[in-house]
């Protein structure tokens, strides 16, 4: 197989933005970073070409951080954030009508941009979904200039009504080595409908090879792992064991662009770099694929 160039760019769906495979995840930042930490993240990344950045209102002082740190290089990247959620002493409910307007309204202040590229749904319910009120604030918000495409962002059978209702431009959903539920039918259907995939936890939270199990749903990435795992070694696989994750989820056609996060500069240097040793071989990505038919059927996407 051919060697890709670094920063790859494709088309986000039927929209106009051009994306670069490798996106940068904005919700580790949010938690216990200093402003200089950030802004050394954010901007080594655009400094290597990197051209997607994605957060949401619920990531703690991520949207403030991105704000203070890139605002001032707004024309080099594409900017998408999420909403739905009442966060940072908002006295509002969760999905509330109220609740999302102001959530975007607020997400432009503390991006300090007077648009924002990509504004997403972040994990509701199907019946949130069905009874629609969300979805009309979000073409407001659209129709007003405040966000130039609308999506949604959620797994299983959320993400598949997103999908079929023909209302979004784009979907992020989870997938990776151990998750692999979305090529099963949600990746066809949202490409039949010209929808842009953003792929979250595109290295399964670095599960794959971990010595210890991690906290939260990572845990459940580690379980998959470690039963994966015992039917042996992935031939031809790199040594690298998140080379390895990312060049699984990177090889699969459908992914636009995968969002992976990190606390420091150096890691997203080298998350850059990896793109050089891409792709990973065919016999591995066929191994992956064979293992997780054989233990995965009815594993669902985990949220």
């Amino acid at each position: 197989m051919e060697k890709r160039p670094l920063i790859d760019k494709r088309p986000l769906g039927n929209t106009d933005m051009h994306v670069t495979r490798l996106g940068v995840g904005l919700s580790e930042i949010g938690s216990g970073v200093s402003e200089r930490t950030a802004s050394d993240v954010l901007n080594t990344a655009l400094d290597a070409g990197i051209n997607f950045l994605d957060t949401a209102e619920c990531y703690d002082d991520s949207e403030d951080l991105v704000g203070k740190a890139v605002s001032h290089r707004r024309s080099e990247f594409f900017l998408a954030t999420k909403t739905g959620h009442a966060w940072d002493g908002y006295s509002g409910k969760d999905w509330a009508v109220k609740t999302v307007r102001d959530s975007i309204d607020r997400s432009l202040k503390r991006l300090k941009t007077d648009y924002i590229d990509l504004v997403q749904l972040h994990s509701c319910s199907v019946d949130i979904l069905k009874k629609g009120e969300v979805i009309e604030i979000l073409q407001e918000a659209k129709q007003a200039g405040k966000t130039r495409y609308i999506g949604y962002s959620g797994d299983n059978d959320a993400a598949m009504w997103a999908v079929e209702s023909g209302l979004f431009d784009t979907l992020q959903t989870s997938f990776n080595l151990v998750d692999q539920k979305a090529r099963f039918g949600l990746f066809e259907k949202a490409k039949s409908k010209n929808m842009g995939i953003i792929v979250k936890r595109p290295i399964a939270n670095g599960a794959w090879g971990a010595m210890k199990s991690p906290s939260g749903y990572a845990q459940g990435y580690f379980e998959r792992s470690q039963k994966m795992l015992e039917l042996g070694e992935i031939p031809e696989a790199p040594d690298d064991r998140i080379l390895l994750a990312l060049g699984f989820t990177l090889e699969h056609d459908e992914v636009d662009v995968a969002i992976v996060g990190t606390k420091t500069p150096k890691y997203m240097q080298k998350n850059v770099e990896m793109l050089k040793q891409l792709p990973i071989s065919e016999k591995a990505m066929a191994e992956l694929h064979r293992r997780f038919e054989q233990l995965g059927k009815n594993w669902q996407q985990l949220t």
